[in-house]
């Protein structure tokens, strides 16, 4: 196998996901509004579920490819202490922006922060409040009513946004999987450059590892992989910082080997709900033919994981501590297929 190395940044880690589930029946008590946050160590974005109800889904126009292209870098250092970037995109909003949207392979519908809101003139009070389900908990939050989106030449019509907590290391919100089904996404670390185009079953060149994917959930990505020799469900997760598995995992691994000592740890997520976790020394983590040796993995009952109904089986969030090693990768959705290219010699 192809063996990729990584290290861990140490403090406060970041992984989380968000789901969008029903709409509440009315906004919090005292107004919608959005908590501040002055200085959040390290928050990642999160896998989407639902829809708002009363709310057709949102067709693109029938273009044969859509280009994502910007002066700027696309990764968002989401903490000075690691270094870690997620991938964003530059999206026009009502024709404003562009604004910074984190490129989430797990969640099914976009989100922005206030900030993006009070840019666009928008109150937070015209449409009704939503249910933010991230890693570590629930939270309800404002949404917003746009007219488009458009990344590049893709125009998603009349949609409603989610407000997301402003903790996003520099991006302005999330940019979901809506419209995707039948996409291929490029994604060239190298050159900072994201193609999105119609998925024709085209073929990719002989340096690229395909790994087969199942879609649950909403476009959510499920590789089946290996950590060490127990079989385990890997969700490829762009808007996660870092990766986290469940205590399944950990006491499965457990059994196959002596144990061994950790270091606590916290999680963050979207909703700003604190979750304990434990950072462990890890086996490596194998899908398709790329093995990723980890220096150590938090593990942790995450609510995400109960959410998805994955705590009686080995499951482990893949986040940007280990795809942003790549040197290249696309996501065919059409084709259920994820293709990584490593970086030459490593």
């Amino acid at each position: 196998m192809m063996p990729i190395r990584l290290s861990r940044g140490l403090g406060v880690l970041a992984a989380c996901t968000w789901s969008l589930l029903s709409a509440a029946a009315a906004p919090p008590p005292g107004g919608a509004s959005v908590p501040a946050v002055a200085s959040v160590p390290a928050v990642a974005s999160v896998p989407a579920v639902a829809s708002v109800p009363g709310e057709a889904a949102a067709q693109p126009d029938d273009l044969d490819e859509i280009v994502v292209q910007t002066r700027e870098a696309r990764f968002v250092a989401p903490t000075r202490r690691d270094q870690i970037g997620r991938i964003w995109a530059p999206v026009w909003i009502n024709g404003r922006g562009p604004f910074r949207l984190v490129l989430d392979t797990g969640a099914s519908r976009s989100g922005v922060t206030a900030q993006v809101a009070v840019a666009l003139g928008l109150p937070l009070d015209q449409s009704p409040p939503v249910t933010l389900r991230g890693v570590t908990g629930t939270a309800t939050v404002p949404t917003i009513r746009v007219n488009n989106v458009s990344v590049g030449d893709l125009l998603l019509d009349a949609t409603v946004l989610p407000i997301v907590p402003d903790a996003m290391g520099g991006a302005e919100g999330i940019l979901g999987s809506t419209g995707l089904s039948d996409k291929r996404i490029f994604i060239d670390f190298r050159h900072d450059q994201i193609v999105i185009m119609y998925s024709r079953g085209q073929h990719s060149g002989q340096d690229f590892h395909n790994i087969p994917f199942r879609a649950i959930r909403d476009n959510l990505i499920v590789i089946d992989a290996y950590v060490g020799d127990v079989r385990t469900k890997a969700i490829i997760d762009t808007g996660g910082q870092i990766s986290v598995a469940n205590l399944a995992l950990r006491d499965a691994l457990a059994r196959h080997n002596a144990a061994r000592r950790g270091k606590a740890d916290q999680i963050i997520g979207a909703t700003m709900d604190v979750q304990d976790g434990e950072i462990l020394p890890t086996p490596a983590i194998a899908f398709g033919s790329l093995q990723i040796r980890d220096a150590g993995v938090t593990y942790a009952d995450a609510y995400i994981f109960r959410h998805w109904k994955l705590t009686d089986e080995p499951a482990i969030l893949i986040g940007m501590d280990a795809l942003g090693l790549l040197d290249a990768l696309i996501i065919d959705y059409r084709r259920h297929e994820v293709l990584m290219r490593p970086v030459r010699g490593g």
